[in-house]
């Protein structure tokens, strides 16, 4: 096997860092995040093996609603994913949502995808946690038009 030269190398990185560096921008730019994804592949594939998925959240994140009194002292919360546990469990790729008993009180929990921390089987331990990822930005919000004066509304009256 040929030895790739180092210096050949390096010289063509020199000469096209322009455009690696605008491709790493786009590539990293232009896709999505792969968490959401990896979240829904691991709890099926932990369902399937008939084990019991815990999402690790931290619940200090900007938009994370879940029962504080749960919260410990790092800022972390532990939630059962079961199905016999969870009732209209929804994964997107934005957020998590689903409702749950704490103390036998129904809550309803909003969770967004950068506040999850990892997802992994309770039995033994096995599946993924996450790099903490920052809230992303809002979209941008299109101007306000003029509101106008609203108009009386018609009325109908009794000629004779």
């Amino acid at each position: 096997m040929e030895r790739l030269d180092e210096s050949c190398f390096s010289h063509w990185v020199v000469e096209h860092q322009s455009f690696l560096s605008l491709w790493f921008l786009f590539m990293s730019s232009s896709m999505t995040s792969s968490k959401p994804y990896l979240i829904r592949a691991l709890y099926e594939w932990i369902v399937d093996n008939q084990l019991t998925p815990y999402l690790a959240v931290d619940a200090h994140s900007p938009s994370v609603m879940v029962p504080q009194q749960h919260v410990n002292k790092d800022g972390q919360i532990i939630l059962n994913l079961a199905p016999r546990a969870v009732e209209m469990l929804h994964m997107s790729n934005e957020v998590i949502t689903f409702s749950a008993r704490f103390g036998g009180v129904s809550t309803d929990l909003y969770i967004p995808c950068y506040a999850v921390i990892g997802i992994y089987a309770r039995e033994n331990g096995k599946g993924m946690m996450f790099e903490k990822e920052p809230e992303p930005p809002a979209p941008p919000t299109k101007p306000s038009a003029p509101t106008e004066p609203t108009e009386k509304r018609p009325s109908l009256r009794v000629v004779k």
